[in-house]
């Protein structure tokens, strides 16, 4: 119980943390310059290299603490995996050297933005896939290779390109001013309203694909006192489409970071206490308790660590961003 909680700490730190960076790379297209875009990008080049230690914790920790559910991800998501991994990179290699180049700025320039936005879609692919159960037996995987291309999640890896996309926009209202953040307040509204439609349609097709999610809310009695979740979710956007109509600077990219967290809260309950839907639980796929109680240690001190270099470079980083700023 203890690692599925850090784990699954651990993958909505990289949701939030990364996500608006590659929000930011979705965004590229609506820079009106080459400077615009030099900000827009100068906004996260202290940090986003950063972010992805919760990515690299998410991955070794299920590695450790639930091998079996490691294995059947890889074996059933390998393609989606590896295009992810292929865009991370080449959103890192982009974010570099459209700084140096002098000729081909442009061409990294379209590169950051496509790189993000085949990273944000293949992450929404493995959470469609992952939630709409895979085919298992005594633990094993059962699927082909293109097991993971279903209707729902297409749907899913568009809306995580739009939520990823609103991150983006509520992060440069925050740092930046002028032109820029007037774009981005633009942008916030109608991302914020297509991210809100894409949560409801993905909420209203859970039946079909995985019964047993929609069960978990209703069984029981259970909506009673599970129901604030969703309450919650509907206020947290009521209170951030204000906050960008009164023009605030810091309370929409908060507000955008609850709203994610919710509705992250709200799929794990359902998924409780499989790790993989349909049927495999924490229990059986998880290390022996020796494994993970020595995993656990290292990981008590490491997960300090990196919360705490995490805020210091926010910290050191804060405040807005000029047109002028350079890359270091």
């Amino acid at each position: 119980i203890i690692w599925f909680g850090i784990i699954g700490f651990d993958i909505v730190m990289y949701v939030l943390m990364d996500g608006f960076v590659l929000g930011i790379g979705i965004l590229a297209p609506f820079s009106e310059s080459k400077p615009q875009l030099d900000q827009m990008m100068n906004t996260a080049a202290p940090i986003w290299d950063g972010n992805e230690t919760w990515l690299v914790l998410g991955g070794a920790g299920l590695l450790a603490a639930f091998p079996k559910a490691y294995s059947i991800m890889l074996s059933g998501l390998y393609l989606p995996v590896l295009l992810m991994l292929i865009a991370l990179v080449l959103r890192g290699v982009s974010f570099e050297f459209r700084f140096k180049a002098h000729t081909s700025k442009r061409l990294w320039g379209i590169c950051f933005g496509a790189g993000s936005i085949c990273a944000a879609f293949a992450q929404g692919l493995m959470l469609g896939a992952i939630v709409e159960g895979m085919p298992l037996k005594g633990g094993k995987y059962l699927g082909g290779p293109f097991e993971w291309f279903s209707p729902f999640s297409m749907l899913t890896g568009v809306a995580v390109i739009f939520g990823y996309a609103l991150l983006g926009s509520t992060w440069l209202i925050m740092k930046t001013s002028g032109e820029l953040q007037d774009i981005a307040y633009a942008l916030t509204r109608p991302l914020l309203a297509v991210t809100v439609a894409f949560m409801a349609l993905v909420s209203t097709w859970l039946p079909f694909p995985s019964s047993q999610i929609m069960a978990r809310w209703f069984e029981s009695g259970n909506f009673i006192y599970l129901s604030p979740i969703p309450v919650f979710a509907i206020v947290n956007a009521v209170l951030l489409w204000q906050a960008v109509m009164r023009r605030a600077e810091y309370a929409p990219f908060i507000l955008a970071l609850t709203f994610f967290a919710l509705g992250f809260v709200g799929l794990v309950i359902g998924m409780w206490p499989n790790i993989i839907p349909p049927n495999l639980s924490i229990w059986d796929a998880a290390a022996p308790p020796s494994s993970q109680g020595f995993v656990l240690v290292g990981t008590l001190i490491m997960l300090p660590a990196v919360l705490g270099y995490t805020w210091w470079s926010y910290t050191v980083f804060r405040g807005k961003v000029a047109v002028d700023s350079g890359y270091h």
